[in-house]
């Protein structure tokens, strides 16, 4: 009898685990965003994403002559909409920034107003996040600036993840306003094969943590990142992840409907 109860009782006890571990899996809905930025730039891939049916998110560059444009096209086609706020780099051409860059020599005043001005220029945001910026996102009393205005015009905030260094997640949670980061750029190589490398990481990375973010681009890079993007989706419906837009990874944060905080 004792031997029968050495026996079983382990067994009980690893039965019950492994039925656990298949529940807790079964409850858990796996998530991941990807953000496209640099609409109202370049033409490439343009069109794919907007006319297309993966719900990406689309970050829109301010200033431009297609801002208002595309993010009115994004908007109409059932897409979410950013403000794609370029910041100044440690290295590059400042021509890569476009018209009113968020740039260190800058006065906090002259910081508020580009802000403010550039998410007036790009309709239906509902939220943030730089462009290029390694060196900005460094100075602790520009991005205070950067994360007031979100917090007074109810924007979320995603770090694009340039600088190791940067100041925005230890600034929003100061100020409660709801950041995420980026874990995954897919066209930092401008390869369609490269870019579906990128969304199998993304995949893994989403099954580890739950939910994840990935970063691409139209313009220069925006055909082969449209195609990596479009040929890897069935790896996600095979993974059962779901695409959704950014803001969904908030949504277990959120405390208030017009506006999601820690």
């Amino acid at each position: 009898m004792k031997k029968f109860a050495l026996i079983f009782f382990p067994f009980l006890f690893f039965s019950f685990q492994i039925t656990a571990k298949a529940e807790t899996n079964e409850i858990k809905e796996l998530k991941a965003a990807i953000i496209i930025d640099d609409f109202g730039g370049g033409t490439g891939g343009v069109r794919d994403f907007l006319e297309g049916d993966i719900p990406i998110t689309a970050a829109v560059m301010p200033f431009t002559p297609t801002s208002k444009q595309h993010a009115e096209w994004a908007h109409k086609n059932g897409f979410e909409v950013m403000v794609h706020l370029p910041m100044e780099p440690k290295r590059g051409k400042r021509s890569w920034l476009g018209p009113k860059p968020i740039t260190v020599d800058l006065s906090l005043k002259e910081v508020r107003k580009r802000v403010e001005e550039a998410i007036d220029s790009v309709p239906y945001a509902v939220g943030l996040n730089n462009h290029m910026g390694s060196l900005a996102v460094e100075d602790e009393k520009i991005v205070r600036t950067i994360v007031e205005v979100a917090k007074e015009r109810k924007l979320f905030l995603i770090d694009s993840g340039t600088s190791p260094g940067t100041k925005f997640p230890e600034i929003a949670k100061e100020l409660g306003v709801p950041l995420l980061k980026r874990d995954i750029f897919l066209d930092d190589i401008s390869s369609s094969s490269h870019v579906r490398k990128q969304m199998v990481r993304l995949a893994k990375v989403t099954e580890i943590k739950g939910q994840g973010i990935a970063i691409g681009h139209v313009g220069v890079t925006g055909k082969v990142c449209s195609i990596g993007v479009f040929e890897a989706i069935e790896e996600f419906k095979r993974r059962n992840i779901k695409i959704v837009p950014v803001s969904q990874l908030f949504s277990e944060k959120m405390t208030n409907k017009n506006f999601p905080l820690y």
